[in-house]
């Protein structure tokens, strides 16, 4: 089983002493060309100021996120669903998960950063600011991720024939998931079995949905081994539109 996450805009500060950046020691290493372009762009705009305030649409009590920018190669690093924080990632709430749990997400979750592509739960990562509409000089995100990001999932297909996409739509332009791929959707149910789409507690949901995927620690090979156990857990999953399962919440 794989599962994908989008990132978070806001992180955690600090980090191990004495760390620093290395794109070796992320995972899917066939991105790693892909990933110093990405990183030379934002060095380039980090230069200027005025155009990362802009090109990164921060307000003003965010500029500091220049100077997080700017010191990304040399500031310290924390695994990377430790870094993330915001209503998905305080549900999730990572460094409280046995050590067992960390170690499923490690082999199993995968975080899609706009600056670093597809990487590992544990992957050490610094403290940075970029989304997947952020404006780097020359560079389009979506040209430059979208193909490089859905040839590294659909690599991962051949160990992880169950894959779920909790991601946002906005990171799916980034890379596709998978052909195969459930695409995990969010939903309430009214008193009437009506069933609609929710915006921010869509986050909350998919961060205990995803806690309790790690504390369970069960490599789910198929759909059907997944349904069962969230409904002996339960959680409810159900079919939605084609290629699509809802989480009621």
């Amino acid at each position: 089983m794989l599962v994908l996450l989008p990132p978070s805009e806001t992180k955690r500060d600090g980090g191990a002493a004495g760390s620093s950046l290395r794109l070796d020691a992320l995972r899917f290493p066939e991105l790693q060309a892909i990933r110093t372009e990405a990183l030379e762009g934002l060095r380039t705009l980090s230069a200027d100021r005025e155009a990362s305030i802009r090109a990164l649409k921060l307000g003003r009590t965010q500029h500091d996120e220049v100077d997080r920018n700017r010191a990304v190669d040399s500031s310290p690093l924390l695994p990377a669903v430790d870094r993330y924080t915001g209503v998905l990632y305080d549900a999730l709430d990572a460094p409280s998960l046995a050590p067992r749990a960390r170690a499923f997400a490690s082999e199993h979750l995968v975080i899609h950063s706009a600056l670093f592509g597809p990487i590992g739960a544990l992957d050490p990562i610094p403290a940075y600011r970029m989304s997947h509409d952020s404006r780097l000089p020359g560079l389009s995100l979506k040209r430059h991720w979208s193909a490089p990001v859905a040839e590294a999932l659909h690599t991962a297909v051949d160990t992880n024939p169950l894959v779920l996409d909790l991601r946002s739509e906005a990171y799916v332009h980034l890379g596709p998931a998978p052909a195969g791929s459930w695409f995990v959707r969010v939903v309430s149910e009214g008193p009437d079995g009506t069933r609609r789409a929710l915006n921010h507690f869509n986050k909350k949901g998919k961060g205990e949905f995803v806690r309790a995927l790690l504390s369970a620690a069960i490599d789910h090979q198929s759909l059907d081994s997944l349904q069962e156990w969230a409904e002996a857990a339960g959680i409810r999953l159900a079919p939605g539109a084609a290629g699509e399962l809802e989480l009621v919440v």
